[in-house]
């Protein structure tokens, strides 16, 4: 079947993703290697499926040498440290190959005014410390950390809030404003992380009041949509249009998503329509149509690509070439967990694109969760090795015959 002459073919791709050299530079031989023992016991699902129940036990009742077995391990793997002041070595490390780190505060709140404003406090830092350090392009945070869940999802359902809970809401938005407005004051980006669907739109308007507030002259405040869910193009293209009309800038940070299992589930719970694509493919799909709109109206949006799809990628380093974007164009970033897809993040900064990537901190009990599910996600699946451990292999390999 001939092209379609109407849609331009796009450039070659500029970048390779499979320089494990280039993606392992950061790695000694000792680092690499404890890497692939780590990975190794991870592509053992019934490993992980029980020691995951263990550590948490072991934790739970103070069992001697849990924590520095774990801080030492799969902690250190995937997360910068207990505290801000921890995670300053990974802050350098990655920043001396041009990758910036997104301090993602990974502690739940209790669900109390007073874990509520710790946790305000607790962005506020990081706010303040990508003031003053290049290496710190954004802050990130979630909306649930700040107020209670059950008030988002009352909110977006219509229903009437009490006295009580008016109060309570307008004190989450209260925290919401004091980061947005840090952020705007020191110029620091901030990312509003997706959540739950039930009440993801109250999310939505809350953090497009913030952008109508503290977008007029660029992208400050970034909302994320999860494009494993069917709509959220059609939401994308609405926020835009009401950005145009509006004169402000929108700041979008695209990701697949992080509840599927979750979702599927409550919508059948309460007879809904499962807000997920029905196949992997269509989300993909999906994704990758949202960069080309980006792409196309990146006069009006910035865009943030949080991804650990190489496909996607690639897509976004054409659709850039093609659309005449510089590499380094403020505009647009590539981001990736940390610990994760390092021949994504250390090949997109050495050919000179913006790459940063998440790493998430606080203290080990807390970030657990976060933890298993990195484990999990690193699993092998259908007898194959998981991405990461067959690259680690490779550099390996590559390092033995050099």
């Amino acid at each position: 079947m001939p092209a379609n002459p109407a849609v331009p073919a796009l450039p070659a791709a500029p970048i390779s993703f499979e320089d494990t050299r280039i993606a392992f530079e950061a790695k000694t031989d000792a680092e690499l290697r404890k890497m692939y023992a780590l990975f190794a016991a991870m592509n053992n699902g019934s490993l992980v499926k029980a020691g995951g129940g263990l550590m948490q036990s072991a934790l739970k009742f103070n069992f001697p040498g849990t924590k520095f077995l774990i801080k030492h391990s799969i902690f250190k793997q995937f997360c910068g440290g207990e505290t801000i002041k921890e995670c300053e070595p990974v802050i350098a490390e990655l920043g001396r190959y041009h990758i910036g780190t997104i301090l993602d505060y990974s502690v739940e709140g209790t669900g109390n005014d007073r874990s509520f404003d710790h946790t305000r406090d607790e962005i506020l830092a990081t706010i303040a410390l990508a003031a003053t350090t290049p290496n710190v392009p954004f802050s990130v945070f979630k909306v649930t950390g700040l107020m209670p869940t059950a008030l988002l999802e009352k909110v977006q359902a219509g229903a009437a809030l009490t006295p009580t809970e008016q109060a309570s809401f307008e004190r989450g938005r209260q925290r919401l404003d004091a980061l947005c407005a840090s952020a705007h004051q020191h110029g620091v980006r901030l990312f509003v992380d997706a959540e739950e669907s039930w009440f993801q739109q109250t999310i939505d308007d809350l953090a497009e009041d913030m952008m109508r507030r503290y977008n007029e002259e660029r992208a400050i405040v970034w909302n994320t949509y999860q494009l494993y869910r069917h709509d959220r193009l059609e939401a994308l293209q609405a926020a835009h249009d009401r950005a145009a009309h509006g004169n402000f800038y929108l700041g979008v940070k695209l990701v697949r998503g992080a509840y599927m299992e979750k979702e599927a589930r409550v919508a059948q719970q309460r007879g809904h329509r499962n807000p997920i694509n029905p196949t992997k493919q269509a989300t993909d799909d999906l994704y990758n149509e949202s960069l080309r709109y980006c792409v196309q109206h990146v006069d009006r949006i910035s865009l943030c690509a949080g991804t650990h799809n190489e496909a996607s990628s690639l897509l976004l380093t054409q659709l850039m070439q093609q659309a005449g974007i510089a590499p380094q164009d403020e505009r647009v970033w590539f981001a990736q967990l940390y610990g994760m897809s390092d021949n994504l993040s250390y090949n997109l900064a050495h050919a000179g694109y913006h790459t940063a990537k998440y790493v998430p901190y606080g203290p080990v009990e807390a970030v657990m969760p976060y933890l298993l599910r990195r484990a999990n996600e690193n699993t092998a699946i259908a007898g194959q090795s998981s991405r990461e451990f067959l690259l680690i292999q490779k550099e390996l390999r590559r390092r033995q015959g050099r």
